[in-house]
């Protein structure tokens, strides 16, 4: 299944935290028979959300910055999927 899947990349970012590394990565995913949706996955956190669903690529790139945002203390969380 993931041979017949087609990703595309669209934000990478590492923060370093006491305790470790955090990495977001917001990228496009698609198959043959499916349009393009729109995650960012966060790894490196504990009892928090590790992703969220955008429906175009405009909310991704907004989205993964209110990711970091909310990560590095400067927004508020943004809306789980």
């Amino acid at each position: 299944m993931l041979d017949q899947m087609t990703l595309y990349p669209i934000a990478d970012d590492v923060l370093i935290a006491p305790g470790g590394k955090v990495v977001v990565r917001t990228y496009g995913i698609a198959s043959d028979s499916e349009r393009v949706s729109y995650r960012t996955w966060v790894t490196g956190l504990r009892d928090q959300p590790r992703y969220w669903h955008w429906g175009q690529y405009e909310e991704a790139a907004s989205g993964h910055r209110k990711v970091l945002e909310w990560l590095t203390g400067r927004g508020p969380q943004p809306m789980v999927a």
